[in-house]
Formats: C-alpha cells, sequence, structure tokens
C-alpha cells in the first residue's frame, strides 16, 4: 500500500510590532527590554516560524534599553536560526534605529524617517529667574560633582565637558553598532552618523536601509504566496487591566505620549 505523502508545512511569519518611546519606565506604554522580550521570545521559538518581521516605528528614547532589545533581538535569532526582518513604518530614528538594526534586512516606505544616529541631551536653566522671583537655592552634597548639570544654577563649563565625554562614549557604541550590522552596505563617502535623518530611499541609497517594501508582499516574495502571518501583541501590565489603577496607569500613558509626541517632533512629525 503506498502512504501518501504529507503535505508540505505553511511558512509561518511572526509579526512582532515595536511601536513608541524607547524608555525603563514600566507605567506606560514605552518600549523596554521587560516588556518585550517575552513576545519575543513567543515569535522566535514558536513552532513553524520560518521568519520574524519587525514593524517599528519608534522615534527613540533610551540607548541603554534599545541596546538591550537589538542584543535579545540578535541573541534569539542565532540561537533559533530564524531570519530577521525590519520594516519602517512611520520612523524609525536614534534608538529605534537601533531596534532596526538589529534585523537582518531593513525596508522602508518612501516616506518613512530613519537614521539620527547621535545622542541628545536636553533641559532648561532656572537659576537667573530663581534670584528674580527672591529665592535662594540651597544645595548640599557629598562630592563635587554630585550636582553636575543642576538647572537652578548657573552651566558650568566643566560640567558640559563632562556630559560632552559621556555623549560621546554612548555614540561611539551607536556607531559599533550601526557598522557590525550593516557594514560594508554603508555609504562610506559620507559621514552618516551626525545625527542626520534620512527619508525613504534616501536612507536607501546612503545603506542604512535595503530598500522600499511593505511587509506583506515582501514576506510573500521570500517566503511563498502560501505564507501565514502570526501578529504578537505585548501583554499590558497587571496594573493597567485594574480598575484601581485606572486613573494612575491613564496618567502614565498621558505623561509617556507627551514624551513620544515630543520626540518625534523633533523628527517634524
Amino acid at each position: 500500500m503506498r502512504i501518501p505523502l504529507l503535505p508540505p508545512r505553511t511558512p509561518v511569519v511572526s509579526v512582532v510590532s515595536l511601536s513608541g518611546l524607547i524608555a525603563a519606565d514600566m507605567r506606560g506604554a514605552a518600549l523596554n527590554l521587560a516588556a518585550v522580550e517575552p513576545m519575543l521570545d513567543r515569535a522566535f521559538r514558536r513552532r513553524g516560524t520560518c521568519a520574524v518581521a519587525l514593524r517599528i516605528n519608534s522615534p527613540g528614547g533610551s540607548p541603554v534599553q534599545s541596546s538591550m532589545i537589538g542584543a535579545a533581538i540578535r541573541r534569539l535569532a542565532e540561537e533559533t536560526e530564524v531570519p530577521v526582518h525590519a520594516f519602517v513604518e512611520d520612523v524609525a530614528a536614534s534608538g529605534g534605529y537601533w531596534l532596526a538594526a538589529a534585523a537582518d534586512d531593513i525596508w522602508l516606505d518612501e516616506s518613512s524617517i530613519t537614521g539620527s544616529i547621535g545622542v541628545i541631551s536636553a533641559g532648561f536653566g532656572f537659576s537667573e529667574a530663581l534670584g528674580k522671583l527672591g529665592v535662594e537655592r540651597r544645595v548640599h552634597t557629598a562630592g563635587e560633582d554630585k550636582s553636575m548639570l543642576d538647572p537652578f544654577r548657573p552651566e558650568r563649563a566643566e560640567d558640559v565637558e563632562r556630559l560632552k565625554a559621556l555623549q560621546g562614549r554612548i555614540h561611539r557604541a551607536f556607531i559599533a553598532h550601526v557598522e557590525a550590522r550593516r557594514g560594508a552596505k554603508l555609504d562610506r563617502s559620507r559621514d552618516l552618523f551626525t545625527g542626520e535623518i534620512f527619508v525613504g530611499r534616501e536612507a536607501v541609497e546612503a545603506g542604512l536601509a535595503d530598500g522600499i517594501a511593505h511587509l506583506v508582499p515582501k514576506m510573500r516574495a521570500l517566503y511563498g504566496e502560501r505564507v501565514r502571518f502570526r501578529r504578537l501583541a505585548r501583554r499590558r501590565p497587571l496594573a493597567t487591566r485594574l480598575v484601581p489603577w485606572v486613573a494612575d496607569a491613564a496618567a502614565a500613558s498621558a505623561l509617556a505620549a507627551l514624551d513620544e509626541r515630543a520626540a518625534r517632533a523633533r523628527l517634524g512629525l
């Protein structure tokens, strides 16, 4: 008796959404390792997964969380031998681009904003305002640098120099990550690491992305018309699902939304 052959297994692409500001704060909707690692683990380790597609829409944020999420993506990809494809929606800038660079290739829309490979620190100074209000600032520290960049006292040149040194180290780590992931694809005739942003094909020409493509048609082109998509979502923290914490969760979400809007505004979004 002839035994019928089993039909070929339908390829499955796990789709992971990485959207929002990257920050360690767990109360809102921010992206951080603790929030997204369980989702990433499910995406890579689910039986039948032929690839993981990252839908990225982030203006950036914490360099540490960006690095840790990017490292988790690479670790899981290497452990499972599952390829990773990044699809940039509105924006993958700064830390958002760090996440995209963790993928094996990066695809954009014609109007997607990416790049912004730099480090920024911004704030306000209120020292003169205090004097006009007749308010005396009293700060006592053990360690002369403990109150570095205090917004209520005049800016010190040595504080700015120290801050720039810190930013430089973070910037070099960011550059090393991009160079390690993009390698020979980068356009070496220009400086891509000034914090400049790129739109659509401009980023492709610079080697920061691989082409213009959208998720579903690109995955079908790579894995066949029969490919199925498994979309994974982050599990909301318990506090956001219980009635007594609704107000606090709403306030945290509102603050996170304001932070994200400010970050997007710097990119013209």
